[in-house]
C-alpha cells in the first residue's frame, strides 16, 4: 500500500517544468492539442447522431449510438488509468488520437461508398469512446509533469476554458454544417482535426513515462489505485460529493427541456431559445474557468469550494421558483462560474497531492465515482418527474445538492495544506 506522504517520482529524462514566471511552450503545445481534439470532441457527439437518422428510424437505436460512445468509460476507466501510469502519456495520448483519427476516417470512407450502416456508427463509436478513455486519463496525467504544480491552477483553468468553448460552443454548431455538406464530410472533419492534434503532440518534448519500482500486474496496478483513493480521506470526500453532484444535475437536466422547451411549457421558450439558454452556464463555466485562480485567492479554496457547492444546489433548484428565461439565465451564468472554480480548485488539487506514479489510475478511480452516477440520476429524474411532477425533481435535487456541503465538514483548509505537506514531505 501505498502511503499519503509518498515523494513524488518521475521519470529522471522527463522535460523539466518551465520557468516559473511561465506555463512554457510544452505547455501551450499541450494545449492546442487538448482544444482541437475537445472540438473534434464536440463535432462527434453531434454528428454521429445526426448520421445515424440516415439508416435507422428507431429512435431506440439512434439512442444506442450515444451509449455506444460513452460505455466505455465504464468498462476501461480503470484499466486506462492502469495503462497511463506504465506508459509515457504523451505516447499514449498519440495512439489514442490516432486510433481516432482512423476509426472516424474509415467510416468516412464507408459512408461516402454506400457500405455504412448503424452496426457500423455503433462499432466506430464504442471504439472511439475507448480511445477517448485513454487519452483524457493521459491529458489529465501528464500536465504536473509538463508544468511546475504552484502553476496548475493556472495551467488547468486555460486549458478547460479551451476545451469547453471546443467542445461545446464551436463543435456543436459546426458539426450542424458540416453534416449538411454531407454526412460523410461530417465524419471526416473530426478526424482531420485528430490528426491535427497528434501533429501539435509530436512538437511536445521530451519523455513523460513514470519510474516503476518493480513489476507488476495490471489488477494489481489497479487495486492499489484504488486502495489509495479509498483511503485518502480528502480525495475520498471529494470525489463523493462530485458523485452526488453530477447524480442531481443530471436528474434536472434530463426532464429540463420539458420544463422550458413548448407553448404549454413553465418557461414557453422554442427549440433554439432553448439552445441560447443553455449556453449560458456553458458562457458561465468558461469564464470561471479563466477567473478560479482569482476566486481561490480572494475566498481562500475551502471557501470557494462550499461557495460553488451552494451556486450547484441554486442552479438545480432554481426551476422549481423561476420561470423566467432571462433570470433564470443569469442565475444559470452565475452558477457556471462557480462550479467551474471547483473544476479548476480540485482537478488542480487532486494532481499535487496524488503520487505521480498513481495519478492515471487515481484520476480514473475519481472519474468512476464522479460519472457513474450520469445515468442513475437521469434515469431517477425522470421517474420523480412521473409521480411528483416537474417542479418536484428540481426541489428534491436541490436539496439533495445543498446537503453535499456536509462534506464540507471533511474539505477544510487545514485538511487541504496537511494533504498538500504530506505529498511534498
Amino acid at each position: 500500500m501505498t502511503g499519503v506522504g509518498e515523494p513524488l517520482r518521475t521519470d529522471p529524462a522527463a522535460v523539466p517544468g518551465p520557468a516559473p514566471a511561465g506555463l512554457g511552450g510544452n505547455y501551450w503545445r499541450l494545449w492546442s492539442a487538448s482544444a482541437v481534439s475537445n472540438l473534434a470532441d464536440g463535432i462527434v457527439k453531434i454528428a454521429l447522431p445526426l448520421v445515424a437518422i440516415g439508416y435507422t428510424d428507431s429512435p431506440a437505436l439512434v439512442a444506442g449510438v450515444a451509449a455506444a460512445f460513452s460505455l466505455p468509460w465504464l468498462l476501461f476507466a480503470l484499466p486506462a488509468g492502469a495503462l497511463v501510469d506504465r506508459l509515457d502519456r504523451r505516447r499514449a495520448m498519440l495512439a489514442a488520437n490516432t486510433l481516432r483519427a482512423a476509426l472516424l476516417g474509415a467510416l468516412a470512407l464507408a459512408v461516402a461508398f454506400d457500405t455504412g450502416s448503424i452496426w457500423l456508427l455503433y462499432a466506430v463509436a464504442f471504439g472511439v469512446g475507448a480511445a477517448e478513455t485513454l487519452y483524457d486519463t493521459s491529458a489529465q496525467s501528464i500536465l504536473p509533469q509538463v508544468v511546475p504544480r504552484e502553476l496548475l491552477p493556472r495551467a488547468n483553468g486555460r486549458l478547460h476554458a479551451a476545451e469547453l468553448t471546443a467542445n461545446q460552443f464551436i463543435g456543436p454548431p459546426l458539426a450542424g454544417f458540416l453534416v449538411a455538406g454531407g454526412a460523410a464530410l461530417a465524419l471526416a472533419g473530426p478526424a482531420g482535426l485528430w490528426a491535427l492534434a497528434v501533429a501539435a503532440l509530436l512538437f511536445v518534448s521530451g519523455r513523460f513515462r513514470v519510474e516503476r519500482d518493480a513489476p507488476s500486474t495490471l489488477r494489481s496496478d489497479i487495486a492499489e489505485g484504488l486502495r489509495f483513493l479509498w483511503r485518502h480521506r480528502l480525495l475520498r470526500t471529494l470525489a463523493m460529493m462530485v458523485g452526488g453532484g453530477n447524480f442531481a444535475t443530471n436528474a434536472i437536466f434530463g426532464v429540463l427541456v420539458l420544463h422550458a422547451v413548448g407553448p404549454d411549457s413553465a418557461m414557453g421558450l422554442t427549440e433554439p431559445g432553448y439552445g441560447i439558454f443553455l449556453t449560458t452556464v456553458a458562457a458561465g463555466i468558461v469564464l470561471g474557468s479563466l477567473l478560479a485562480g482569482w476566486i481561490e485567492r480572494r475566498l481562500g479554496r475551502a471557501r470557494a469550494l462550499g461557495v460553488s457547492v451552494v451556486a450547484m444546489a441554486v442552479v438545480v433548484g432554481a426551476p422549481a421558483l423561476i420561470t423566467d428565461p432571462f433570470a433564470l439565465g443569469a442565475v444559470y451564468f452565475g452558477g457556471g462560474i462557480l462550479l467551474a472554480a471547483w473544476n479548476v480548485i480540485t482537478v488542480s488539487l487532486r494532481q499535487r497531492i496524488t503520487p505521480d506514479r498513481l495519478l492515471g489510475r487515481v484520476n480514473s478511480g475519481y472519474r468512476l465515482i464522479a460519472w457513474g452516477t450520469l445515468p442513475f440520476g437521469a434515469a431517477t429524474g425522470g421517474l420523480l418527474a412521473e409521480m411528483f411532477g416537474l417542479r418536484a425533481v428540481f426541489a428534491i435535487m436541490g436539496t439533495l445538492a445543498l446537503a453535499l456541503l456536509l462534506g464540507m465538514l471533511r474539505v477544510t483548509d487545514d485538511a487541504i495544506r496537511a494533504a498538500e505537506r504530506d505529498a511534498a514531505a
